[in-house]
């Protein structure tokens, strides 16, 4: 009975592991066309060694029109963006967490609401607003409905990570004369750098790759981000140059992997608050 139960616990080990494998496979393997794709001079859509290696098509796509103006845009839009984000969402996370209301769930629930509404469906009133107060084709106004479209899920990720920094450290600043602002600046705030963290990363990856929005509110193509100038890779009649979109994805890919990197302590350097209020 006892060997069944280990031979059937081993059978059901094997049987998770294969399907963990095939799973991992299935992400691998676009990954894995991406980079050899880069190098190989005769890419298609098979994944496959590179007939030979070449950096032409790094070579071709790194020009100012192609690559480093789309960059740019896209580091303006979705840095201006996300700072903005954050910003307002540990403004409006504050008061949620720290002072008690019967509208404070409400509210939460409404916000909660607000990140399943489909962008698409409020493009066409959002297009008509933007020509009206004339912020149409410009980068302030695409930045402010970035910003506006990631607060609602931004101000409830800050809430929670908010909820677990003890407040009798902030009485112990208000006690000593500091505002409430000067408290969320200078305890709260650098107490939950792991989820201000979190909301950054969070929010500039999702402005990264919208392709929808830029491309809606934005008309002159010197203001395109790169999500949308990735397009042009793609012929009208079907052909598609694979190895010089496989190497500006990997070109595209940099800035949000380096910011990762960058935080990387951050996200995984914890609270540890446990002993804070103690003695």
């Amino acid at each position: 009975m006892a060997l069944t139960l280990t031979s059937r616990r081993k059978r059901h080990k094997l049987a998770a592991d294969v399907g963990l494998l095939v799973v991992a496979a299935a992400f691998c393997l676009p990954l894995a066309w991406v980079v050899l794709s880069a190098v190989d001079p005769d890419a298609n859509l098979q994944v496959k060694a590179p007939d030979g290696l070449t950096f032409d098509n790094f070579d071709a796509i790194l020009t100012q029109d192609i690559t480093f103006t789309p960059l740019l845009n896209s580091l303006i839009l979705c840095g201006g963006a996300t700072l903005l984000t954050v910003v307002c969402a540990a403004l409006a996370a504050y008061p949620l967490s720290r002072f008690r209301s019967r509208l404070n769930r409400p509210f939460l629930l409404t916000i909660l609401f607000a990140t399943s509404l489909p962008i698409t469906a409020i493009m066409v009133p959002v297009y008509a607003l933007f020509v009206q107060v004339d912020l149409i084709d410009t980068m302030q106004g695409t930045i402010f409905f970035f910003a506006a479209s990631q607060l609602p899920f931004a101000i409830w990720l800050m809430k929670n990570f908010m909820d677990g920094v003890p407040k009798e450290l902030e009485e112990a600043a208000w006690t000593d004369g500091a505002s409430s602002f000067q408290s969320l600046i200078r305890i709260v705030l650098p107490l939950m750098g792991p989820g201000v963290a979190v909301v950054t990363v969070f929010s500039f990856v999702m402005m990264w790759g919208n392709f929808f929005v830029p491309f809606m509110l934005l008309l002159t193509p010197d203001q395109m981000p790169a999500a949308v100038s990735i397009n042009e890779f793609f012929g009208n009649r079907g052909t598609v140059v694979y190895g010089q979109l496989a190497a500006f994805s990997i070109v595209y890919s940099t800035p949000v992997i380096l910011l990762y990197v960058l935080i990387a302590r951050r996200l995984g350097g914890g609270f540890a608050l446990g002993g804070a209020v103690k003695g």
